[in-house]
């Protein structure tokens, strides 16, 4: 077991020191675990370069091998934990950026009140990230814009929000733009990644040849700012406003109709035995988004 998830890391990370990092060994101990699995084996698994690696076609088979059997052997722990009546033990939950910051304080201060044995490990990436470690069962779910489409993992839906255009002060009594002015002002995006980026492209109909040329930032903070400082205009969305305004020269307002909107919600594989479990955490975390905030 050992050797599959030192191989794992490796083959997740396509690099000895970051693979090194993640399983926090010295990178010559890494190396030396994965000539010990290549000599049980018989045969190589990496073909080594100077920068990068790069695994053989027996690698790449059995990387994926090495996922699903550790996979399996984190969910025998799942369905001892399953078994109790109370959730204990650790929580591994990812949360997009575009929400960790505006709800994961409540939903963390809410669930260790509720399951006092938990120890919760929140992780904050982008979505593909997020089901990545999800499928090679390095987290337990994860909060993201749905849908994902993703046939071995469950989807549970847990409230829409809209989108708000955010602009300078300046501009707070002129005529709110509807899509095609979008298309003609200075917008501001994240950068690459980032689902809301693309669902923010979508709203505006800008295609992806063209959202080569808009100016992006790698935070919302990032964005709000920008446009405090008179460079162009964002959209936000509803739950980043109260946090991302107050300290910016900026003024928000809602669209016509339709309006844009996202979906949040809840997904985890299928087959993790805490099913029951985590579906009661996707209650807490629904009512965490309509608790009235000061």
């Amino acid at each position: 077991m050992k050797h599959l998830r030192y191989f794992e890391a490796l083959a997740q990370h396509g690099h000895f020191g970051r693979a090194a990092e993640a399983c926090a060994i010295s990178q010559p101990a890494l190396s030396l675990q994965i000539k010990e699995l290549e000599e049980i084996l018989g045969a190589p698994l990496v073909e080594r370069g100077t920068k990068q690696i790069r695994l053989t076609g027996l690698g790449e088979i059995f990387a994926a091998r090495a996922r699903e059997i550790l996979q399996a052997v984190a969910e025998l722990g799942d369905l001892a934990r399953a078994s109790n009546s109370a959730l204990a033990g650790r929580l591994r939950i990812g949360v997009i950026p575009t929400v960790a910051p505006y709800l994961l304080p409540d939903v963390i201060k809410t669930l260790t009140a509720r399951f006092p044995g938990v120890d919760l490990r929140p992780r904050e990436a982008v979505t593909q990230k997020l089901i990545e470690d999800l499928a090679g069962g390095r987290l337990d779910t994860a909060i993201v814009a749905l849908p994902v489409s993703e046939p071995a993992l469950h989807e549970r839906a847990l409230f829409d929000e809209e989108f708000l255009l955010v602009r300078s002060v300046d501009d707070t009594n002129k005529p709110v733009p509807d899509t095609a002015m979008l298309r003609e002002m200075r917008l501001l995006l994240l950068e690459e990644g980032h689902c809301f980026r693309d669902q923010a492209l979508s709203f505006c109909q800008i295609p992806p040849s063209r959202s080569r040329d808009l100016m992006e930032g790698s935070s919302l903070t990032t964005l709000v700012q920008m446009v405090g400082a008179g460079i162009g205009v964002t959209l936000i969305p509803e739950m980043a406003v109260p946090i991302e305004t107050r300290s910016a020269a900026v003024s928000v307002a809602r669209l016509a109709a339709p309006r844009p909107s996202r979906t949040i919600g809840m997904v985890w594989r299928k087959t993790n035995p805490l099913f029951d479990q985590l579906e009661e955490i996707a209650d807490i975390v629904r009512r965490c988004r309509r608790r009235p905030r000061p």
